[in-house]
């Protein structure tokens, strides 16, 4: 069952200010890439959050691949636990993500070398976990509730895990309502490992189909890119769920969303927040989603997402000095 309003408010009001970023590896183009044995690189993961925590980030939002655990099973979850040690050292909690249906590169997953990024294009190689051949093809559907349940079993008590979720933008590339059987298995299934900590599904079109995740989710979740007169609008529409908030994607300057304007009213209204991106990187989302913003040398004249540069300085040191003064008073 859903947790009830008060447990989930009791769970959430000894946690401080979550404040965190969606994190794939600067040398990854996808999650594919991210967690594979072959480019698995817990030294870049190490460095990367290293310079997160010290920039005041205590959370992590990071996607798993379904095809990689498929392939290499216990691999995947060797890597995963390496991952996670190294978030506990650098004191940053992880919300993975088990299915997504962003398909950026109008590509299923698939294993191995993956290709390179294409010149100015926003996350050109980005595929969907499971991928829309195997989500929709119920002969997968055993497959899809063991790799749910293994991970979730496996760290349903695991304190480095601040939440669970279960699904990224269900209904997009043009799935809408496609999505609804896997997302309402995918919290059925999670369910039935009760995990101690809470599971969501986050709203990002606000639409009938992905405001289902309202009903299904302990916490409520949503993404912004929006400028601040809306994501006021839309807080407070939520408040009367009477819910913990977790805004789990937003900063797109391009569009006045930035870390200046979002950052005070999130940590006044306590909201816990993932901004897209850590490090320019090869998903190349320091890029406008619309080709016409970058400019012929492949770099926008504002970044979209990212904080830091490929050698992690900061893309605007003002934004870096600001996370860590909001992040260190009460």
């Amino acid at each position: 069952m859903v947790w009830t309003t008060e447990k989930a408010n009791n769970w959430y009001k000894n946690k401080g200010w979550i404040v965190g970023f969606n994190y794939v590896t600067s040398n990854a183009i996808n999650s594919t890439e991210m967690w594979q044995s072959e480019t698995f690189d817990p030294d870049t993961i190490q460095k990367e959050l290293k310079i997160a925590s010290q920039i005041g980030f205590n959370s992590c939002r990071v996607f798993l691949q379904y095809l990689v655990w498929e392939n290499e099973q216990a691999q995947f979850i060797k890597n995963f636990d390496t991952f996670l040690e190294i978030a506990e050292k650098h004191n940053i909690t992880v919300m993975p993500i088990l299915f997504d249906d962003c398909a950026f590169s109008n590509k299923e997953p698939y294993l191995g070398k993956q290709l390179e990024p294409t010149f100015g294009i926003h996350n050109s190689g980005w595929t969907p976990s499971p991928g829309f051949l195997i989500a929709d093809n119920n002969d997968y559907s055993n497959k899809l509730e063991a790799y749910l349940k293994t991970i979730v079993n496996t760290y349903k008590d695991d304190s480095r895990i601040i939440a669970w979720d279960l699904y990224n933008e269900p209904g997009n590339s043009g799935r809408n309502e496609k999505c609804l059987n896997l997302l309402l298995k995918s919290f059925d299934w999670a369910r039935e490992c009760n995990p101690s900590q809470p599971l969501t599904s986050g709203i990002w079109v606000w639409k009938d189909f992905d405001l289902k995740c309202v009903d299904l989710s302990d916490v409520i979740s949503f993404h912004d890119y929006k400028t601040l007169d809306i994501t006021k609008e839309r807080i407070e529409n939520l408040k009367q769920y009477s819910r913990p908030m977790f805004c789990t994607e937003w900063l797109h300057r391009i569009e006045g969303n930035s870390i200046e304007t979002h950052m005070r009213f999130f940590k006044a209204n306590n909201i816990a927040i993932y901004n897209w991106g850590l490090v320019e990187g090869k998903t190349q989302t320091n890029l406008s989603w619309n080709k016409e913003e970058n400019l012929q040398n492949g770099q926008p004249e504002i970044w979209q997402h990212d904080i830091l540069r490929s050698d992690l300085t900061p893309y605007i040191p003002e934004e870096v000095t600001f996370i860590k003064s909001i992040t260190s008073t009460k």
